[in-house]
């Protein structure tokens, strides 16, 4: 058995005894961050990230109200729940703490039940909301990140690289001859293929920043950061050649094999470059490889396109 993960909770109170009676009612379930000071507590969840925010109103330097507009206002914060703790008990004090966008409201002094009811609730629904989003990133045939899912992560590289202005590459891959396989075999048979593609292409995508997805349909497309032309090319090879060497189980004892075709593109990116023209230049070579007979990488710069594999 794995070991249990818990989500994270920070405290910010500058009462050390409630910080001490709320740390036992709750440290069993969650793992505990402590604040005593508005400030303080800024700090520590820009580096730490917790999953929710106990947040005492009535601090001095810095109210909970003040912590609070300071979360939404920095973009890594500002989603984030908070529960703001009080001993104000007018309606109008708990309206305005949910006005500021507070997602719930335990009144002083503490009623232990209601503390960890509370927090469990908005624990589970931050679990559930998050199961959610990944799943939504995931395509379901194949197991491997979306089309979306791509998109949010060539969008953060894309900026990264030209930051650092460091080359970014990208290959487009698709099934050759599919519908082919598809009519002489099944969709089924079809879908199980497109599964061997996913995992070989994962398998062969060894760097963590290397970032593979299902395009698609029959394409896929692989993010490569940080990787000139010859990189780009030497990869695409090592996953078209291994695709090719995979072996399809089909029904009846029959084994067949697959082919895919690759276009690449490699880029340092400027502020003045587009990606859309980036991702358009893959895909002509895409449609090089497929014109120049299948089964080979072509590159969209003109010195090694097409490159027969």
């Amino acid at each position: 058995m794995g070991e249990i993960i818990k989500n994270t909770l920070l405290i910010v109170d500058d009462d050390g005894a409630n910080i001490t009676a709320l740390v036992h009612m709750l440290q069993t379930e969650y793992t505990i961050l402590v604040a005593k000071d508005g400030h303080d507590a800024i700090g520590l969840i820009q580096e730490q990230q917790p999953d929710l925010i106990l947040l005492d109103i009535l601090m001095p330097r810095m109210d909970g109200y003040e912590v609070l507009a300071a979360l939404k206002r920095n973009y890594e914060t500002r989603d984030i729940p908070v529960i703001f703790m009080t001993g104000l008990n007018d309606a109008s004090d708990e309206e305005k703490g949910l006005t500021f966008g507070a997602v719930d409201y335990i009144s002083k002094p503490f009623s232990p039940a209601i503390v960890r009811l509370r927090v469990r609730n908005q624990m589970k629904m931050i679990n559930q909301i998050r199961t959610i989003q990944r799943l939504s990133l995931i395509d379901q045939l194949t197991g491997i990140p979306n089309r979306r899912n791509f998109d949010d992560r060539l969008d953060v590289e894309w900026k990264r690289m030209t930051r650092e202005q460091a080359p970014i590459s990208l290959l487009m891959i698709d099934v050759d001859k599919f519908k082919t396989f598809n009519d002489t075999y099944g969709h089924l048979q079809g879908d199980i293929v497109l599964q061997l593609v996913a995992k070989t292409m994962t398998q062969t995508l060894k760097r963590a920043s290397d970032f593979g997805a299902r395009w698609g349909g029959e394409e896929f497309a692989a993010l490569l950061p940080n990787t000139d032309l010859l990189g780009s090319m030497n990869i695409g090879e090592s996953l078209r050649e291994n695709v090719e060497n995979v072996v399809v189980n089909c029904p009846n004892g029959v084994t067949t094999k697959v082919t895919i075709s690759l276009g690449a593109n490699t880029i340092i990116p400027t502020p003045q470059d587009d990606i859309s023209a980036f991702i358009s230049g893959s895909d002509m070579a895409l449609y090089v490889a497929k014109e120049a007979g299948r089964n080979r990488i072509c590159h969209y710069n003109d010195t090694v396109m097409p490159k027969d594999m």
